[in-house]
């Protein structure tokens, strides 16, 4: 069965190792993972995503700053948080993306919260909002129509990430607390299509 036909089954696989540059106690999951603690490891510091989008969590529960994981390796806390202006050196809890599709994604943004205001609606990545047209730094809510999307604070892909997927909250981030359980602005200024 080819890796592609796999994916479109729902088939996801990460490796998760408790120390950087994929050392100490290693673990394959399939399926979301809501604390590592309670599988015998006290963090995560490096990873392997082998197929299938995931999202990882600062805290247990899926809790506190995300960060995108796309297929790739991961031996150390900056493969994962990039340029972000949050510095976290493990993660505690990870889940699966199941609904990105690279080829259909669709998301409006709105000037103000609950849908209000200006509204731009997009199907592509964009490294600058301001650049194509986007007069603000902020953006008060987001109504994502299909697949999944990762907002960042900065331009070109920079800052605090917000995963905002169309099987979540359906698709509806009516203010900026909605998009993270960590946001502490609205300021969103680059936005991209997770990748699958």
């Amino acid at each position: 069965m080819t890796t592609h036909h796999m994916e479109t089954l729902g088939h996801f696989k990460i490796t998760v190792w408790e120390e950087e540059n994929f050392q100490g106690k290693r673990c394959e999951f399939v399926m979301e993972c809501s604390s590592i603690m309670e599988r015998g490891f006290r963090k995560i510091r490096s990873l392997k995503v082998e197929s299938g989008p995931w999202v990882g969590f600062e805290y247990p529960e899926y809790q506190g700053q995300q960060f995108i994981l796309e297929k790739g390796d991961y031996p150390r806390w900056e493969a994962w948080s990039g340029n972000s202006a949050y510095r976290t050196e493990h993660l505690l809890s990870f889940r699966a993306i199941k609904c990105a599709s690279h080829s259909d994604s669709k998301v409006t943004l709105y000037e103000g919260e609950n849908f209000q205001g200006r509204k731009f609606e997009l199907s592509d990545d964009y490294p600058s909002l301001q650049a194509m047209g986007w007069s603000t730094k902020e953006v008060g809510s987001i109504k994502v129509i299909s697949g999944a999307w990762v907002a960042y604070q900065y331009p070109g892909y920079r800052g605090y990430q917000y995963i905002l997927e169309r099987d979540r909250q359906s698709g509806e981030y009516r203010k900026y607390s909605d998009y993270s359980t960590q946001a502490h602005t609205n300021q969103i200024q680059s936005i991209r299509r997770v990748q699958h």
